[in-house]
């Protein structure tokens, strides 16, 4: 059988480039199309290594479908092969973001614009749901883990409990509870798929790994100083020009601690953004940050790339350079968002990479890291429910409820959960749902 010609860093790079523009579908469908054109059709590399290099990124926080991109990236072409597809996994999706971000803050009042997002905002809250019923179904297999996951609900909607202080006690709990029963906290890959047409792949199942990819101290020490480098200088650099009261430094040092609070996916996420962004700074009102969410669900890209859609809104609204430069404070502030929360999952694979390449055996979900994602549904669940109350009761929660978008909302819901419909679909019709009713009442 002739074996695969290597494959040139430029050839690697349209396609990590034509991947950035096609990237729709959330994680799943990224993963699925990475694994159909790099291990089925180019034979890249083989299923084994490829589902290696998935069950490490799906224990990081992170979008672990970027961070696949550039382990992969990185293992075919060493640091600048993982920097191009993690960056060019993300560019085409921020650019398009800063675009429609700005349609919607200038325009977004128009008539048509807001009949349509009349639409939307019921099919993000489907949305929503749909996510907690797919994390629920998945992780929660056992009393304890809906245990956790119903404990999680009623701390943040009863308690009004902060997100990270959640996450800490599930961790805990997921310890302690793993030395007790180890059987309900194991997880295998959530990925699996079954081999192409058993051709050789250029970085087979026994390649060994190649210089770049073999672990050494001092390589971990410096990819650490580098990260920590690269986070530190426009931190400063934002601190000396703006302060640290800025609004622009405080979005780097909240997506900062956002990014390594990611685990389970950006729903997972979105309610400590939520809690930062809405409550906490007031960057955004919260049908701004529901409309955030659809737009980012129709774009190419990781789904948390909403993050920029929040720094431009958020700056564009405080006008920080003035009236008259608007677009480029709302282009800033994506840009530093997108940097802080990005930078700490290129310095997990070029840190972690070489551990990973040392064992070739099956990672497996720790019980600490699954009883996160049992607490994740409740938190997902609770956000849900906020979504539904803005959007069934938008001026005041005495006042009868908006049935329109209640229709929207379970149509879009019931077309979500039976699978037969995808998220931009669903948007798009609900958009157009939006428009019609607008129509018939105007």
């Amino acid at each position: 059988m002739r074996e695969p010609s290597p494959v040139s860093f430029l050839a690697a790079l349209r396609f990590w480039l034509k991947l950035g523009f096609v990237s729709f579908g959330g994680p799943a469908g990224q993963i699925a199309l990475m694994h159909r054109e790099l291990v089925e059709r180019r034979c890249w590399i083989s299923e084994r290594r490829f589902l290696h290099a998935l069950n490490y990124c799906m224990v990081l926080p992170g979008p672990e479908a970027q961070q696949l991109a550039t382990y992969l990236g990185w293992l075919m072409h060493r640091t600048w092969g993982g920097i191009a597809a993690g960056a060019l996994f993300v560019l085409p999706s921020l650019i398009i973001l800063i675009a429609l971000s700005w349609v919607y803050v200038a325009w977004g009042q128009l008539p048509l614009i807001a009949a349509l997002f009349y639409g939307i905002k019921p099919a993000v809250t489907a949305l929503v749901i749909h996510a907690a019923w797919r994390m629920g179904r998945r992780t929660l297999n056992n009393p304890l883990l809906a245990g956790i996951a119903l404990a999680a609900f009623v701390a943040v909607f009863g308690l009004a409990l902060p997100f990270p202080l959640i996450i800490l006690a599930a961790a805990l709990i997921g310890w302690l509870a793993g030395q007790w029963r180890p059987g309900w906290f194991v997880a295998g890959a959530a990925h699996a798929a079954r081999a192409g047409d058993g051709a050789p792949a250029l970085i087979g199942d026994t390649t060994p790994p190649p210089a770049h990819a073999r672990f050494s101290w001092p390589r971990l020490a410096a990819v650490l100083a580098v990260g920590l480098a690269l986070w530190a200088a426009p931190m400063l650099a934002l601190l000396g020009f703006f302060g640290w009261s800025h609004t622009l430094t405080q979005m780097a040092w909240f997506f900062s601690k956002a990014a390594l609070l990611t685990f389970g996916g950006a729903y997972a996420v979105l309610p400590y953004v939520w809690q930062g962004a809405v409550e906490h700074y007031g960057w955004l009102q919260p049908a701004q940050m529901m409309d955030g969410l659809a737009l980012g669900e129709t774009t190419p890209g990781p789904l948390i790339m909403v993050v920029a859609y929040v720094g431009f809104v958020g700056a564009w609204g405080q006008a920080l350079f003035g009236p008259d430069r608007l677009f480029l404070a709302g282009a800033l502030a994506a840009l530093v968002v997108t940097w802080f929360t990005f930078l700490p999952s290129f310095v997990f694979i070029f840190a972690g990479g070489p551990l990973v390449e040392s064992t070739h055996g099956e990672l497996r979900f720790t019980a600490p890291l699954t009883a996160i994602t049992a607490a994740l549904v409740g938190v997902i669940v609770n956000l849900a429910l906020f979504f539904a109350a803005h959007v069934l009761w938008p001026q005041d929660a005495a006042a009868d409820i908006d049935w329109r978008a209640a229709l929207i909302a379970t149509l879009a819901a019931v077309a979500l959960i039976s699978g037969r419909v995808g998220a931009i679909a669903v948007i798009g019709l609900s958009a157009l749902a939006g428009l019609g009713f607008s129509l018939v009442s105007g």
